[in-house]
């Protein structure tokens, strides 16, 4: 008796292999489905994961391993004393727990115009350096990693940042000041990295004297690790409870760590958010969609489960059959997912390869690992629920009942519609989804999700063009006029002949510009590297003439300067110095001195700190900034480009200067990247929800296929079977779609804020509300669209099916 029990037993087993085959063979829709579903969500997660560590473990570990400063201030030498900053180490910070650990105070000049003589950059100016004197590289915070060289052993010799000439290359050269007393001349021994750019270079604390402005009094650097340092607000409130514990005023300048981690995960980081939101997108999909496919296969399939409990199938191997049937197909999907993430990765990750240089970027080994499981699981415990319905079924209960619905779902609402002005097989097309609601929620599920994608892709791409777009200033002036660069204070240009001329005036330019017809309006633009308080390394300030409000630069908050002393500037310079708009900022050229107040915040991310745009007044004092170094022209409506280029210049280049059509320099633009991976990701979630339909739509054409053949032989028409079947799903997609364009629209406003933090901006109004009503309607039809495209096919087979064979079918 055991042993034909244990033959019972592996027969059975047997049989299970048997029945799960036969059921994944049979329902290919249903399986492709699955496969499909889990496809998208294991690529937008592995995608994700990927992106995520490629942006933040190269600089979180290089931060941990060098102890880098969370917060480096700066300190006027004629306020505090070393004492004082020493003193600021006990400083309470965010939530009373402040700083853990300290380094400094270390005395800290800006010098400017240092030129080299000799390595690898022979005789060119410098800019404005941040140079700190300090006795050794290591210490509490902020160890200095030497790339090449040694340390400084003496006077005379100096350590540059990695910042200024690279990692290699530079050892040996020499740098002079002479625009200092005794024009002191430094050798270069050794190039040192700072994890968060704490100085452009180091000397001894002794050589600091020597390289120090006549009348002026060193600054002071002090830098701090705190306990709560990971956003911007508790590093704000650590730098104030630092001023806090110093005397007034004494604190000139600070440099948050948050800056560098941004500039070192700027390359990918604004990717993360969208992926994880199309990620979220096709995991609940999934979910939706795999309830949806195994209650289906369930309902479809309540005679079979009946005549196999009959047999003598156990509950818990009916349960293990119809998971089985929703594991195998997952697999395949998942395996598919974890591969196609890997070649989504591939040009984001070397975009942010080339970000990091020698660092070698790949999807990590536990991503391609967890991401599989996580989805194995997750597959799993969705169908176990419908499974477990299976598994409880009576076998008599099971065969008796087949898979007709209930007796009376959706009589009253089939009724309703029958009295509608509408043709007959329209009416009876929209009762259908009354009488199976469960599945027709889960089918209005996956198109709501599917129009979510269709309106978050919409808003990513115009908002992010509107990004690229305010990103190529010289692409919103229609002409812009080159009067020559300059060097060393001495303007050249290149002449018609290819010889150096001396640059054009740019008061005869301005004429010349506003008397040529087709001029609409004109404005000035020049530059020029200056330091600025509190930040290493030289800033770029931005000066305009004319009409500053016409620049291309868009606004986020506050106003345009009206005046000289006044300037805007982006979000990543007030982050990094923290101050916001009413702050002052002092802008430091060979000694002089430029203080000028912030009046607004405007969208920009040029440089690692941001730039200064002011007005060209306020750097008058400044001998080689007082002229603009070209022009930016917007024409009258109407006129010819090219013709008035041809024109302006026929004036221009006796002048020496020249005029060009402006257009938008997409060299390096991430946009084509950005837009590929949305349409892939959109397409494979549309896809989804349309395959969630079609689904649904041939499970319902199976279960009435008697129905079908009653009314083919009453007269029905293929036509008339295509619109009934079309009909059963077109009011589903048609709510779903705008239930889901809302959604679509709120996700976007909070994922591409997101997306522009982790760039270091805010984002002006108009790049996030991108929506038009018309829009908003085309992008609500898409539901429709869905649903129409996922029942085309059932529809078509219900239309070729022979009306004696559908009348044969129980």
């Amino acid at each position: 008796m055991s042993s034909h029990g244990n033959r019972l037993g592996r027969g059975r087993g047997g049989a299970l292999g048997r029945v799960v085959r036969a059921g994944v063979g049979r329902r290919r829709i249903q399986t492709l489905v699955i496969a499909l579903s889990t496809m998208i969500a294991v690529t937008a997660t592995v995608l994700a994961g990927a992106l995520l560590m490629a942006s933040r473990a190269p600089f979180d570990h290089a931060f941990n391993a060098q102890n880098g400063a969370h917060l480096a201030v700066l300190a006027d030498g004629s306020k505090a004393t070393s004492a004082q900053l020493a003193a600021s180490a006990h400083a309470q910070g965010v939530e009373g727990v402040g700083v853990t650990a300290a380094s400094g105070p270390y005395p800290q000049i800006i010098a400017e115009h240092g030129t080299d003589s000799g390595g690898d950059f022979p005789g060119i100016g410098l800019p404005p350096m941040n140079i700190v004197g300090r006795a050794n590289p290591g210490g509490p915070v902020d160890d200095l990693v030497l790339t090449d060289g040694r340390w400084i052993a003496r006077p005379g010799e100096i350590v540059v940042s990695t910042s200024v000439f690279g990692a290699r290359g530079s050892v040996g050269m020499t740098m002079t000041f002479p625009d200092l007393p005794g024009k002191p001349v430094l050798t270069v021994v050794g190039i040192a990295q700072s994890i968060t750019g704490t100085a452009d270079a180091w000397v001894e604390p002794s050589q600091i004297p020597a390289l120090t402005q006549p009348g002026t009094v060193p600054g002071l650097q002090m830098l701090y690790r705190f306990a709560n340092a990971a956003t911007d607000a508790q590093v704000t409130a650590d730098r104030n409870a630092v001023a806090a514990a110093l005397p007034r005023g004494a604190v000139t300048g600070s440099l948050s760590w948050l800056s560098a981690k941004l500039n070192a995960e700027q390359g990918t980081a604004p990717f993360v958010p969208f992926i994880v939101a199309f990620g979220v997108l096709g995991l609940v999909m999934s979910v939706i969609i795999i309830v949806n496919v195994v209650s289906g296969a369930v309902g479809a399939s309540l005679r079979r489960i009946g005549i196999l409990k009959a047999l003598g199938f156990t509950p818990s191997q009916v349960v293990r059959a119809y998971i089985a049937q929703a594991l195998i197909p997952s697999v395949v999907g998942i395996g598919l997912g974890v591969l196609l993430g890997n070649v989504l990765a591939a040009p984001l990750l070397a975009k942010a390869e080339r970000a990091y240089g020698t660092v070698s970027l790949s999807v990590a080994t536990w991503i391609d690992i967890a991401a599989p499981c996580v989805a194995i699981v997750l597959v799993a415990v969705t169908a176990f629920a419908p499974a477990l319905r299976a598994g409880r079924l009576r076998a008599v209960e099971a065969i008796a009942v087949g898979r007709s619905p209930k007796a009376g779902r959706g009589r009253v609402a089939r009724r309703l519609l029958g009295r509608a002005p509408l043709p007959r097989a329209v009416s009876l097309g929209l009762g259908s989804p009354f009488a199976r609601p469960a599945r027709t929620l889960a089918v209005a599920g996956a198109v709501v999700f599917g129009a979510i994608a269709l309106t978050f892709a919409a808003g990513l791409v115009t908002s992010f063009r509107m990004v690229q777009t305010g990103l190529n200033r010289d692409g919103t002036a229609d002409v812009s006029v080159d009067l020559g660069a300059t060097a060393g204070g001495e303007a050249v240009h290149a002449g018609p002949k290819g010889a150096d001329q001396p640059a054009a005036d740019p008061v005869a330019v301005a004429a010349a510009i506003a008397a040529q017809p087709g001029t609409g309006s004109y404005f000035g633009t020049g530059g020029t590297q200056l330091a600025v308080s509190g930040i290493s390394g030289s800033t770029l300030v931005t000066v305009l003439q004319g009409s500053a409000a016409a620049y291309s630069v868009p606004l986020i908050s506050g106003s345009w300067f009206t005046g000289p002393g006044q300037a805007v500037v982006p979000t990543r310079f007030l982050q990094s110095t923290g101050t916001s708009i009413g702050s002052t900022i002092t802008l430091t050229d060979n000694g002089t001195r430029i203080p000028v107040r912030i009046v607004g915040e405007v969208f920009d991310l040029r440089g690692q700190n941001g730039e200064v745009i002011t007005d060209a007044r306020t750097l008058s004092a400044i001998d080689h900034v007082d002229r603009v170094g070209g022009f930016e022209i917007h024409l009258s409506t109407g006129v010819n480009h090219q013709s008035y280029i041809r024109a302006l210049n026929s004036k221009l280049h006796p002048l020496y200067a020249d005029a060009q059509d402006t257009a938008v320099d997409s060299e390096g633009s991430t946009l084509p990247i950005f837009e590929s991976m949305i349409a892939i990701l959109t397409a494979m979630l549309a896809t989804v929800a349309g395959l969630a339909v079609l689904n649904a739509a041939v499970l319902e054409t199976r279960e009435r296929v008697h129905d079908l053949g009653v009314y083919k032989a009453v007269g029905m028409s293929p036509r008339q079977t295509i619109a009934m079947v079309l009909s059963s799903t077109a009011l589903v997609g048609l709510v779903a779609g705008f239930v889901g364009v809302p959604v679509g629209i709120a996700l976007h406003g909070y994922v591409v804020p997101i997306m522009a933090h982790t760039a270091g901006t805010n984002l002006p109004q108009q790049y996030i509300s991108v929506y038009s009503r018309g829009e908003t309607v085309l992008l609500g039809l898409g539901g429709l669209v869905i649903a129409i495209a996922g029942a085309l096919l059932p529809a078509g087979w219900a239309a070729k099916t022979r009306t004696a064979a559908a009348l044969r079918t129980e």
